[in-house]
């Protein structure tokens, strides 16, 4: 670099002092500004390091033009919010491990980077020095033959302080998160490793704890099991003093790393490597050019290009965090922040509200009094408050305002988080909900009342926009659903309704019926449709219209079809092809010589246009000649992002064709 990077320093507490201490001896970076909540505070800290940019506040910090990249050191409940201002103003962030206190709040802290180009790294410190980059080449060198077994511990005894940050539930305390995330960041490395990755997820994590009085983790440990048939063994603790040690047993031998977590606190760093048969030990120093928090400024300002580094790039972040919850979630161990009623603002901190800059598109359903976003998003999962919020926060600043979700979803669970989060952002009048019930055994208009009522108290509202009966039982005259569903409609409760898995024929039978009686009839259908065609049913009794019968019926009637799995369930993934046979669902239901050569005609038309078949799919799903509201369930912010990337795609009616192999047909 021909200028040193401008850092400013979020906090000023122990570790930014000694982030801080590392920048003067940087040779790619200085130290040019401080934020911290009051002045005194930053003024002490400006005059011990030489500075004269101190800000009493973290924003007049971001504002400052002459700082490049920002060291967050808050509490962990900040960083999220921090990090994600820090990329809103443009400058590069190295966050304070953990990056944020659970995952849903890591994807966030990850998407704001994305969007707004920066660079984003987790801090953990001891994966900047050599003596990681010693263990990965003896790991690779098989210098200890297969990995089996891995041991990490992070451990110290600390005066229990129920307001400070180690035991307060409401600062993220407790071990785990604390330093037990280096031991969770070190097994999935080494197992990585390995296995010739560069990390692995576990497959399975357990855990046990001893919750103390001001409820979080003064110790535990967990067991991990990854891939490769290798397992881990974490311990920490803030009570208790361990040793802090990492050690890894193989077929051949074993390795320890006597000083993992802040090499060159005492002595050389080195590995001690034993080989089975030979008596004595080695011991492989493993001396740095330079300071700890200096290696990790210098590796910031050595990828700023990449905007992570392969030290602990994005991916890496989000498993480990994936992985901490799992292990707090095998203790019993929720913070407070964390419960359904707390969280009344995103992880942004500002209120929710649409971005100016959204792409998404509106249409109309008949009886709903409100636009419907051609996306509605799938709420089939969301089971616990910190995920919901932060996937329905994503969605709506991106414009998207419908919610798709039902009586069985979750055991009712996935009702309550989305009630709760209208609840919660206070936006009932700013959504629109589209609810489902009355499934098999209870397809009927008593069994469907008795769900419909239930489903508006877990929702928290006395109406739903759209009500849809989940299955249809051929044994009921179609005229009683149409009579009961009336009736909730004359009493306010439904605006409009529809069916989910009905064939046309009974759906036109159920209309004839309303416009005879002078009755309101279905405004909705809600059966799969996709550019790859269901072979065999995803579940019993679902149905597809993707057929041309069902196709022709919906052009000509303009009936509002809101489609399930619209992009394929997966199928139009860069990974799929025919040999590609580990998800059995996937093969059953979609594999076809036939899908096989859509996939083939999206992936062509993809490289054309320059975006992804996934795009290419959804897109032929919302340009067809009748109104479409496809359902989406994506899992991950990443996958809401490429979802609307479809919105900006048109496809004529001869591509639509050509995708659909209709030329083949002839």
């Amino acid at each position: 670099m021909s200028k040193k990077l401008a850092w400013g320093i979020i906090g000023t507490g122990g570790i930014a002092k000694k982030f801080a201490e590392g920048l003067r001896e940087s040779k790619t970076g200085e130290l040019v500004a401080v934020g911290s909540r009051a002045q005194a505070s930053a003024d002490a800290f400006g005059k011990e390091f030489k500075i004269s940019r101190c800000y009493s506040s973290y924003e007049a910090l971001l504002a400052d033009p002459t700082v490049q990249a920002v060291y967050i050191s808050t509490p962990h409940p900040m960083h999220a919010e921090w990090a994600i201002k820090t990329a809103e103003a443009g400058k590069h962030i190295l966050c304070e491990k953990p990056l944020t206190i659970n995952h849903a709040e890591a994807m966030a802290v990850v998407e704001a980077a994305y969007r707004h180009n920066v660079f984003l790294m987790e801090a953990f410190m001891y994966r900047c020095h050599p003596q990681i980059a010693k263990l990965k080449e003896l790991l690779r060198e098989k210098a200890i033959g297969e990995v089996r077994v891995i041991q990490a511990t992070f451990s110290f005894k600390s005066k229990f302080d129920p307001r400070g940050r180690l035991y307060d539930n409401a600062l993220g305390g407790g071990g785990i998160l604390d330093v037990g995330c280096y031991c969770a960041s070190a097994a999935r490395l080494i197992a990585g490793v390995a296995i010739g990755q560069n990390f692995a997820e576990p497959l399975e994590v357990r855990g046990s704890a001893h919750l103390g009085e001001s409820r979080v983790d003064e110790y535990a440990i967990a067991t991990l099991k990854f891939p490769g048939e290798i397992v881990a063994q974490l311990s920490t603790g803030v009570s208790v003093q361990q040793e802090n040690v990492v050690r890894v047993f193989g077929s051949e031998g074993n390795l320890t790393l006597a000083s993992p977590w802040i090499p060159g606190r005492v002595g050389v760093p080195k590995i001690i490597l034993s080989k089975d048969g030979e008596a004595k030990a080695q011991e492989i120093l493993v001396e740095p050019n330079a300071g700890l928090y200096t290696l990790e400024a210098d590796e910031v300002a050595a990828h700023l290009e990449k905007k992570q580094s392969p030290a602990m790039s994005w991916d890496d972040s989000l498993g480990n965090m994936k992985t901490l919850d799992q292990w707090r979630a095998a203790i019993g161990l929720v913070y407070d922040s964390e419960q359904p009623t707390a969280q009344t603002l995103p992880v942004s901190g500002r209120p929710l509200a649409v971005r100016t800059d959204h792409k998404m598109k509106y249409g109309r359903v008949p009886g709903v009094d409100k636009p419907v976003s051609r996306l509605v998003m799938g709420v089939d999962n969301q089971i616990v408050m910190p995920y919901t919020a932060v996937m329905f926060d994503d969605y709506f600043e991106r414009g998207g305002n419908s919610f798709d979700t039902a009586y069985i979803y979750g055991a009712g669970m996935c009702e309550k988080m989305l009630g709760q989060w209208i609840k919660n952002r206070n936006v009932r009048e700013q959504v629109v909900i589209l609810d489902k019930g009355a499934a098999a055994p209870f397809c009927n208009p008593e069994g469907m009342t008795k769900q419909f009522l239930e489903s508006l108290d877990r929702l928290q509202t006395d109406y739903v926009d759209l009500y849809l009966l989940h299955r249809d039982n051929l044994d009921i005259p179609v005229g009683e659903f149409v009579d009961v569903l009336n009736e909730h409609k004359k009493a306010g409760r439904i605006r409009a309704f529809g069916g989910s898995n009905w064939t046309t024929e009974r759906l036109s039978a159920a209309n004839e019926y309303a416009a005879a009686k002078g009755l309101t009839g279905f405004s909705a259908l809600s059966n799969n449709f996709s550019l790859a065609r269901m072979v065999n049913p995803v579940w019993a009794g679902c149905l597809s219209a993707s057929d041309a019968e069902s196709r022709a019926w919906l052009t000509q009637t303009q009936l509002a079809l809101m489609p399930w799995s619209s992009q394929g369930r997966g199928f139009f993934l860069d990974n799929v092809n025919p040999e590609y046979r580990s998800n059995e669902e996937l093969v059953r239901s979609w594999y076809s010589p036939d899908n096989f050569r859509r996939l083939e005609r999206a992936r062509e038309l993809a490289r054309r246009r320059g975006v992804l078949p996934i795009n290419i799919a959804l897109a032929y799903v919302l340009c067809q000649p009748f109104p479409t509201f496809p359902l989406i369930g994506p899992r991950t912010l990443a996958e809401t992002r490429t979802s609307f990337q479809a919105l900006e795609i048109e496809l004529s009616l001869e591509e639509i064709r050509w995708l659909n192999l209709e030329d083949e047909k002839k």
